[in-house]
């Protein structure tokens, strides 16, 4: 089973002007309509399993209504293949409820975005969201590093993992974009040494997402050439070897990279068939419940 842990779809009515705002900011062209369908038209092309669809709450009001969404996509998981995980805003006032609700309703995580919801991953008010979502088994996705939309702005540096994770309890988190969207040099430096606390299903990995090859820029003359470069061959299997294969997600970051394209780059690294499997589809069936064990 391969399973992109880390995609986006927005609904049908605002699919197409939210893509169009996100590409102006990032000057980065989109590779699905930002749609259900686009996406699983893409996964149909690439040969995925499931996506597991991340989505964020810019603001408290909006935390209800998504999560009964992504409760709604998981009823149709058998047809699309898609898996939406819920969400949660640092400043909604009943947090605790509401990630009890998130459980309930069967969601198996929650996506945080530091920079969109313009708080410190280390804040007290994330802090107790990582140490609740631990406690009820929740995933915790979050976007990790610099943003490709706002210029450098930091709300989940490497060194903000480390302090979040020393005060909260157990929890399983995934930073995003191999760990820290090119902060990959403090990221190695810091982040490989933590460990799930003894006893604990808890520990932190990392995923793909818009972080290799180059971007794909918009014809619109904003980057430079020298801009465009992510993550090499070499610098991708220093950050593998450092963490483990066990501890890497295969995700796209679709529609902000193509699925095919990303699947077919980490298959062209030299990792041996098992570190292949485990990155493409075990360590994410394990996270999710599915299997392995």
């Amino acid at each position: 089973m391969t399973i992109d842990f880390h995609t986006h779809c927005f609904p049908d009515k605002i699919a197409a002007s939210t893509l169009e705002k996100l590409s102006a900011a990032s000057h980065t062209r989109p590779f699905t309509d930002g749609t259900q369908q686009g996406l699983r038209a893409s996964m149909e092309k690439a040969g995925l399993s499931l996506s597991v669809v991340l989505p964020v709450a810019t603001a408290p009001r909006q935390v209800e209504h998504i999560n009964d969404s992504a409760a709604a996509i998981n009823q149709e998981t058998g047809e699309t293949g898609l898996l939406s995980f819920g969400c949660m805003h640092p400043d909604y006032e009943n947090w605790q409820d509401e990630l009890a609700r998130i459980k309930s309703l069967g969601l198996r995580g929650i996506k945080l975005h530091p920079v969109y919801q313009g708080v410190d991953l280390d804040d007290p008010c994330y802090v107790r969201i990582l140490s609740r979502a631990g406690e009820l088994g929740l995933v915790v996705v979050t976007h990790a590093g610099l943003d490709v939309g706002f210029p450098g702005v930091v709300r989940c540096s490497p060194e903000m993992v480390r302090n979040a994770l020393a005060q909260a309890g157990p929890v399983t988190l995934v930073l995003a974009h191999m760990g820290g969207w090119r902060c990959w040099d403090q990221v190695l430096a810091l982040l490989p040494d933590v460990q799930p606390k003894a006893g604990q299903a808890s520990g932190l990995y990392i995923d793909t997402s818009f972080s290799l090859g180059s971007m794909t820029p918009l014809d619109d003359g904003h980057y430079r050439p020298e801009d465009l470069p992510l993550l090499d061959g070499p610098g991708f299997m220093k950050l593998v070897k450092a963490f483990g294969p066990h501890r890497v997600l295969f995700g796209s970051d679709s529609p902000w990279s193509g699925q095919q394209e990303t699947l077919e780059w980490i298959l062209s690294q030299p990792l041996e068939e098992s570190e292949k499997q485990a990155i493409l589809g075990d360590n994410a069936q394990k996270l999710l419940g599915l299997g392995p064990g």
